[in-house]
């Protein structure tokens, strides 16, 4: 939640970083982590047969202690709320490091076959990295599928595996807008874009108007960004129908299309592609370079406590669209709580992560306090929370802004297994293209050939669209 006055966000940069996308670690199909963990009073993390209430009484007043790794800031203030609803289970919360790093300690704690956790902080995009390898416990048998009417539907798609698994609870998302500056705006007579040929003609008449300032900045060593605008435009990059089945679609008609209209940008020199998170990036907002940034929900609290020597001139707007008659999103960020297939307590670990999510005081609190975007319907559409209007926004409510974006996500995109290989090859061949400002079409072949050979060389059945 943003809060009225931008001081408040200046605590918030370090933190909003982990909601970039980070990406995983190489997963082979030969290495299939099948671990197996205990039962407590009658769960078992490797039945799909329903848990009786009775037994998640039972469990939930035995004395236990359960594990989870987590990066969240202060997090122990939501904990605490489970522990005085649950005395007899204590939760011991451990930084294993911020997004890859954990992934990483992670797979190597599983390998090992000890030292997982029972429970883990896991963003949407690695979920399929370790579902792949049998790693994360089915939360349906613990009652977690009554919970899907809580939650937007496109972040239960994002944690629902294909034959209807619950694989993590969501906790916090990003949404794709914009943010703007209404004073360059009002000063060169633009119009907010509602249309991408619309933000195109913008790009042009600003640029040329004040060679100095861009109409926006897409990082070419940002591969979420790229991600998040596959997605609003309806692009299905990933299909995985098996196991060890998957399309590759980065290089299809809607990538091309993508790729053509934003290399085409870059080339003619009326947006900029400068790295993200550098003193250039962050001096750009401040000193008016950037005219607007194409974000998530999460970026409003970002940028009121980066770019405090623009507060008050900033707006927010949904993303221009590719069909005005059918608004569309997609998402940039955002993380879950999973509970780990090995775990020796699932009903315990498996009420946690439910609780944690879903109720009302906790979910509330990880958008007052950690200024998370909600993931649940009932925050979403409370006053307090949509109604909030920052100065640093000149007074918009902006959390309403991204609330309705949030609605038009599209809830049919895929992550691959093999994230990390993925972002590795775009920003070697597609980001490369913008930086280096040459065919951004041509560099999609190479992507989508890279990535190809690779998934086929770790025993995926690979097709094309």
């Amino acid at each position: 939640m943003l809060r009225n006055t931008s001081t408040s966000m200046s605590g918030r940069s370090s933190m909003s970083r982990r909601l970039f996308l980070t990406t995983t670690g190489a997963v082979s199909l030969g290495l299939t982590l099948t671990a197996c963990g205990g039962s407590d009073s009658g769960g078992s993390s490797g039945s799909s047969k329903p848990v009786s209430q009775a037994d998640i009484d039972k469990a939930m007043k035995t004395p236990t202690e359960l594990t989870f790794w987590t990066w969240v800031p202060n997090i122990d203030k939501e904990v605490a709320l489970f522990e005085a609803k649950y005395p007899a289970i204590k939760v011991k919360v451990v930084n294993a490091g911020q997004g890859t790093p954990q992934y990483t300690k992670l797979r190597t704690a599983l390998k090992a076959g000890s030292g997982a956790p029972d429970m883990v902080q896991i963003e949407y995009q690695a979920i399929p990295t370790f579902t792949i390898t049998d790693s994360l416990l089915d939360l349906r048998p613990y009652g977690a599928s009554a919970l899907k009417e809580k939650f937007v539907d496109w972040t239960w798609q994002q944690v629902s595996g294909s034959k209807g698994e619950v694989w993590a609870i969501p906790q916090d998302t990003g949404p794709l807008g914009m943010l703007y500056r209404k004073d360059i705006f009002d000063k060169h007579g633009i119009k907010v874009p509602t249309t991408w040929d619309e933000f195109a003609a913008a790009a042009r008449k600003l640029h040329k108007a004040d060679p100095d300032v861009y109409l926006t900045n897409l990082a070419a060593n940002q591969v979420a960004a790229w991600h998040g605008l596959l997605w609003q435009a309806g692009a299905k990059p990933y299909v995985v129908s098996d196991r060890s089945d998957i399309t590759i679609g980065v290089d299809d008609a809607v990538s091309r299309k993508l790729g053509a209209y934003w290399g085409g940008l870059a080339q003619e020199g009326v947006v900029s592609t400068d790295p993200d998170f550098t003193d250039g990036w962050y001096a750009g907002f401040n000193k008016g370079k950037y005219a607007t940034w194409i974000t998530a929900a999460w970026g409003p609290a970002f940028l009121s406590g980066s770019a405090k020597a623009t507060s008050g001139k900033w707006r927010a707007a949904p993303l221009p669209q590719w069909d005005a008659s059918k608004p569309s999103s997609g998402n940039w960020g955002g993380s879950t709580t999973a509970v780990i297939r090995s775990t020796k307590n699932p009903i315990a670990a498996a009420q946690f992560a439910q609780f944690l999510n879903s109720d009302p005081a906790s979910a509330k609190m990880f958008a007052t306090e950690q200024f998370f975007f909600p993931a649940t319907k009932a925050l979403l559409t409370d006053a307090t929370f949509t109604g909030d209007a920052p100065a640093f926004y000149g007074g918009q409510k902006v959390n309403q802004v991204f609330a309705d974006i949030s609605s038009t996500v599209n809830s049919s995109f895929q992550w691959p297994p093999f994230l990390d290989q993925a972002a590795t090859d775009w920003t070697e061949t597609v980001g490369k293209s913008l930086a280096d400002k040459t065919d951004t079409v041509r560099a999609l072949g190479t992507w989508q050939t890279r990535l190809t050979t690779y998934a086929k060389s770790q025993g995926f059945t690979v097709e094309t669209p």
